[in-house]
């Protein structure tokens, strides 16, 4: 596993009434501050790869839908630099997922149905100067194949 990065396994209630989950609490330790919660919402087959963040942590958690998270080391100082982890996130798979900063990310939508993504980040996007760096979803230098692989 990539060096810092941090997986919550949720706990799902159920009951005659429906579900519960806690995904992320002030006592957890998963994200060292509050900074905003945002939602977006991707069709089948999307992908939104690769970015990272040179200040900013993400906690990622798939309430809908079911995705394949993708994480590359870019942090030289890292014991993992370089490495590709892959997550299968979602409904199927209820995991909060930190990313630390210097970890590119991206995910993939699976399934015939779209995929909601819920993150919390440890600071607020500053549209001025915005912590956001792209790289290509088949950049060479990951090289990770999307395709799914029937097995």
């Amino acid at each position: 596993m990539i060096q810092d990065v941090k997986i919550k396994k949720l706990v799902k209630h159920v009951d005659d009434r429906g579900t519960f989950m806690e995904v992320l609490r002030d006592d957890d330790e998963m994200l060292e501050q509050f900074g905003q919660l945002s939602c977006s919402l991707s069709y089948p087959g999307v992908i939104k790869a690769f970015h990272y963040h040179k200040k900013q942590d993400d906690l990622w958690f798939f309430p809908k839908g079911n995705a394949q998270v993708v994480l590359h080391d870019l942090r030289e100082h890292s014991a993992t630099y370089k490495q590709t982890d892959v997550y299968y996130m979602g409904e199927h798979n209820p995991i909060a997922l930190l990313i630390p900063r210097g970890v590119a990310h991206g995910y993939r939508v699976l399934g015939d149905e779209p995929a909601i993504i819920t993150y919390v980040t440890n600071q607020s996007y500053q549209p001025q100067h915005p912590d956001e760096y792209r790289i290509a979803y088949d950049d060479p230098d990951i090289g990770f194949d999307w395709s799914t692989r029937f097995r």
